[in-house]
């Protein structure tokens, strides 16, 4: 396994971007210099983060997200 990162990554299984092997790992996302630990997908390229809203739900179940625009930063939790 290789310790790059994809340039986007989801933790939602029906995206085209999950990637379950790299999932697997414990995986930080530090977006503007701060930790977050509620992403929902993530794309370094263009620099933004999808988060959930509160407790708010559409009307498939899925958390509703907003997209935040930043530096994003992803790396392994155990070789910080």
């Amino acid at each position: 396994m290789t310790d790059e990162f994809p340039d986007r990554l989801s933790v939602d299984p029906k995206s085209p971007y999950y990637n379950a092997e790299i999932l697997a790992r414990d995986i930080g996302i530090r977006f503007k210099g701060v930790e977050k630990d509620n992403v929902e997908e993530y794309c370094v390229s263009e620099g933004w983060v999808r988060v959930p809203v509160g407790t708010a739900k559409d009307r498939f179940g899925n958390p509703m997200t907003v997209k935040l625009s930043g530096t994003v930063e992803p790396y392994f939790r155990d070789r910080s």
